[in-house]
């Protein structure tokens, strides 16, 4: 019987929590303390610790609820609960998804929308690059530390591009960026 009322009760959490998880904290406190699965102080702390812990505050709650009440089954099931009426809605939309992708009106679309976004990402950058390799701010014409960086970045790009005949990945570039300034402001000379 429990299984079935951890399974119905977070179904209906999962099914009606509209605006995130902090919109959610309610329907899952009137859930909670209606079945008597937790009083409002344990639940408060709950809601701390699963704020604090790696993933969505639901299914932090719904998995320790779940378990506390019934094991690892509970917390299967409190669980599977949480987040099956998000999975089906996602599985609905990229049905819809596909469908309208082979649609010749759709593709011209698309077709028409890829240079907007490609010329705001390029405005994008080149408003940073400019905007931190000559600051107006900073009462100097250069940033050196920024073009350092910057030109670094691109040099990568460049040779990985030429003589690799490899794009980076762009975390890769993350990851090379953060090493770069932590050298170049970090007090560490190149």
């Amino acid at each position: 019987m429990i299984l079935l009322e951890l399974f119905l009760g977070f179904l209906w959490v999962g099914c009606f929590s509209f605006g995130g998880a902090y919109g959610a904290i309610p329907l899952i406190r009137d859930v909670v303390l209606s079945h008597g699965w937790l009083d409002e102080e344990t639940l408060t702390y709950m809601i701390a610790v699963s704020e604090s812990t790696p993933g969505p505050i639901m299914v932090n709650l719904a998995t320790y609820i779940g378990s506390s009440k019934a094991g690892l089954a509970g917390a299967s099931l409190a669980t599977l609960a949480v987040v099956l009426p998000a999975f089906l809605i996602i599985l609905l939309v990229m049905t819809a998804v596909n469908t309208l992708l082979h649609n010749p009106y759709m593709q011209a679309l698309l077709q028409g929308i890829k240079p907007c976004v490609i010329g705001i990402i390029l405005a994008t950058g080149t408003y940073m690059v400019l905007n931190h390799c000559f600051p107006l701010t900073s009462g100097s014409l250069l940033d050196v530390h920024a073009s350092v960086i910057t030109a670094s970045l691109f040099a990568a790009l460049w040779s990985a591009k030429h003589f690799l005949k490899k794009r980076i990945s762009p975390i890769m570039l993350i990851v090379l960026s953060a090493c770069l300034g932590v050298m170049v402001y970090g007090g560490l000379h190149l």
